[in-house]
This record gives C-alpha cells, structure tokens and sequence, in this order.
C-alpha cells in the first residue's frame, strides 16, 4: 500500500470545522490503496475541545507528533484569560479587549508571518526529514490554514523531491479576515509571495469550491483541483427521537461579527410584530459559540425570548440534534469572498434531510449546491423582504405538517465519496 504524509495542525480531540477533513480522509484513504501517516503537534492550542472524534482515528494509524510553540498564551493573558480556551478570531468583548484585539491582529499579521504556527515550520521541518529517512512516503499532503502547514511541506518537498498537494481549506491573501491583519506593504508583499511559491512548486493545488478552486487558479496560473468537504455516512445515524413541534430555526456552529444575520433578526421582528401565532410558535437556537454583537443585535430587536443559545455541543450531538430541527440555518460570512464558501455543514445539513435556510449570496458556490440538491433556499443579506417571505413560507408549510425536505443527489458528497476524489489526485502524481 502506498504511503502519505498528512501534516495538518488540526487533529482530535480538536473539535470545529477545521479537523473534519482530514480526519475523515484519513480515515477512508486505506480503501483506495493509501496508508496514511499523520504529523501534528502535541500541544496545539485550540479553542474546542470534542473527544468525541477520537473514535474516527484508527488504532492502526501512525500518528506523529511534536511540541509546538505559539504566542496565544501572551495574547490571553493581556484580555486577563491565562490559560483558558479562547476563539482568537472572535474580538474579546468590552472596548479594552477589543483594542488588544486589533493589536493582535496587526502583530499576527505583519510578524507572525503567515500565522502564529510559523515557529513550528524549523523544527518540523528537522523533525520529518530525519524521519522520512527511514520511514519513506510515496507522497506529502499540507492542509491550511494555518498555511504554516504549507510552508513545513514545501521545504520537504525541495528536500526530498516527493510529490506533494497543497490543500486550501479556505484562501490565503483572499480569506475574509486578511484586510483586518493591517499589513504593511512589505508584509502583505511576503504573505503573496509566500502564497505564490505553495501555488506554483506543489506539485498539486487542491481546494474544496469551485469559486475557490477558481481563484487559486488564476492567483498561481496552475490548474487546481476540487475535493469537496462532505458528510460521514457513519455519523448520519437516524434518529428515533420525533421533530421539534415548535417552529424552531436551528443554527449549528460558531457565530462571528461577519457571520451574524442582521436580516434574520429584522424579519423575525417584523413577522413577530404582524403575526400572534408565529410570536407564540417561534423559536431560533443556537448550537456554538456566539459572539457578543449578535447577542446585542438580538435584544436590539427583542428576540431574546425567542433565542436559545445552547453553547458547543459534540459533533456527534449535533448530528443527531439538526435531525430533529424543523429547520436549519446556514450563515455565511458577509465577506467579500463569500461567494467561494461551502461550509462543511451544508453536507451534514443536507444528509439530515431537513430543510435548509442559507443566508448569503444568491450567485455563490452554497446556492448552486442548494439548486441542485434541492435543499432549500437562500436568501441575500439585505433581502429582508424575501426572507420574510421564505420564512412565512416554511410557517406555512410547518403548520399544514408540510415541513420536510427531501433533497437529491447529496450522496455524491459523502466523505467516501470524495475521499475517492482526492486518492485519484494523489495516484496522478506519483
């Protein structure tokens, strides 16, 4: 069987979105004739914790693992959380922290270059190539964020001349957060340069949507290949337990300043204000982390009775929770590069079989993916009409026992499935 060398800095018991990929392409590459060997470091620091994805990792699989240094304790430490789990990308909160925040930011950006894992690429780099010595691969894969991962798979790969895919779960230079780093020009030079040199040396560019498979394209002048993220058939247990009986909008996942929906709590309030049976029936919870700003815009518009934040809940929980959802929210970042997003969700979403309820742009790469399933619907940030609209519909139909979902086709974006995408990609370059 052949081999590969996934480095990656997210790995269970690190829960979020950022450890789903790979761990469950780890899991599935056996069945396309690649055994793969896991590099990520010992004591990462992650905001989530969810033990329950230890049960995807094999006893079998090789897992290698070294100390890694990062300045996040100094940064929790100025916002007076020394030792606590924090989500750096959320801002802190009150006006001082906020303020410690956008220093932060502009320190990560301008020397923490590409992120605050860059002091783990000399030693990693030492690390692997004393151990591919006598442990050969036939094949390297990098996954970022963090594009640290990159630069530790470029460095080997010059060293040893092994083929190597460079995969972007979301974009470098044209993720949506870059423009806050506050770069200088210098810097934001290196970040492109640095960019350029993944793009055109790896031996394979591999993304997850088409709009971004697009762009890295043109930014590199290189083809690039689509794997999308997806669903673990595993995961999807069916559930005994019945539909919610409220009318309850569900969001699953962490809720930031770019990703609260000013127009969902518009039109709630004015549906509210026009309709006694919808007051009484309505209710939107929230599973994960919530920033303070949408808290606040939630008792702008006196929803606060209406909106249960439930805080993080396992993955598998969540799975099983979004099957007894009436329906379920999908948000998007109301960023410039939101066209490009396919969160990872929307394929657990749609296996779940419950009606969806995207809010974004209505030419991105998620409403195609919701067209062709068949679903649900997407609104546009600032169509408070139509959502509106949407919503009374699925009242409507939730009040007739009419409220289901039963899209198609899905089954193409299981993690099998796409696992198999990705395995055509390794054998081409070897």
């Amino acid at each position: 069987m052949k081999k590969v060398l996934i480095i990656s800095y997210y790995w269970p018991p690190s829960g979020g979105a950022g450890v789903q990929r790979w761990l469950k392409f780890a899991k599935y590459l056996p069945l396309y004739g690649w055994e793969p060997v896991v590099y990520t470091p010992e004591n990462p620091d992650f905001a989530i914790e969810d033990n329950s994805l230890l049960k995807d990792v094999s006893p079998d699989l090789k897992i290698l693992k070294t100390r890694i240094w990062e300045p996040y304790e100094i940064y929790k430490t100025l916002i007076g959380k020394k030792g606590q789990k924090v989500n750096v990308s959320f801002s802190g909160g009150d006006k001082k922290q906020n303020k410690i925040h956008k220093i932060a930011l502009a320190i990560r950006g301008n020397l923490l270059i590409p992120d605050p894992r860059c002091f783990w690429i000399k030693p990693s780099v030492a690390y692997l190539t004393k151990y591919l010595e006598n442990n050969p691969v036939d094949a390297i894969i990098s996954t970022g964020p963090p594009h640290s991962m990159h630069l530790i798979a470029r460095k080997i790969h010059k060293k040893t001349g092994l083929p190597w895919i460079a995969d972007f779960r979301d974009p470098w230079t044209n993720i949506d957060f870059y423009r806050e780093l506050k770069l200088s020009k210098l810097s934001d030079s290196i970040h492109h340069r640095l960019e350029q040199k993944v793009l055109t040396e790896a031996s394979r560019v591999v993304s997850v949507t088409p709009t971004w498979c697009n762009e890295l394209s043109e930014l590199g002048k290189v083809p690039v290949s689509l794997v999308h993220n997806g669903y673990d058939e595993e995961d999807i247990v069916r559930t005994s337990e019945p539909v919610d009986t409220a009318f309850a909008l569900v969001h699953i996942g962490s809720i930031n300043a770019a990703r609260n929906p000013h127009v969902l709590w518009k039109a709630l309030s004015e549906l509210i204000a026009e309709n006694d049976e919808f007051k009484t029936k309505l209710k939107v919870r929230l599973v994960g982390n919530v920033e303070d700003c949408v808290l606040t815009d939630i008792e702008k518009y006196s929803l606060q009775n209406h909106v249960e934040s439930l805080g993080y809940m396992s993955h598998a929980k969540a799975i099983a929770y979004q099957q007894t959802s009436p329906v379920l929210l999908l948000l998007i970042n109301n960023t410039p590069n939101a066209n490009g997003i396919l969160t990872g969700k929307l394929y657990e979403y749609m296996a779940s079989e419950r009606p969806v309820l995207a809010i974004g742009p209505s030419k991105s790469d998620i409403a195609t993916l919701l067209t062709e399933t068949k679903a649900g619907l997407i609104v546009d940030f600032d169509d408070v009409a139509g959502m509106k609209k949407a919503i009374s519909d699925l009242f409507e139909a939730y009040k007739n026992n009419k409220l289901t979902s039963e899209p198609s086709g899905y089954q193409q974006y299981s993690r099998k499935a796409q696992c198999g995408v990705l395995a055509e990609v390794l054998d081409s370059i070897i």
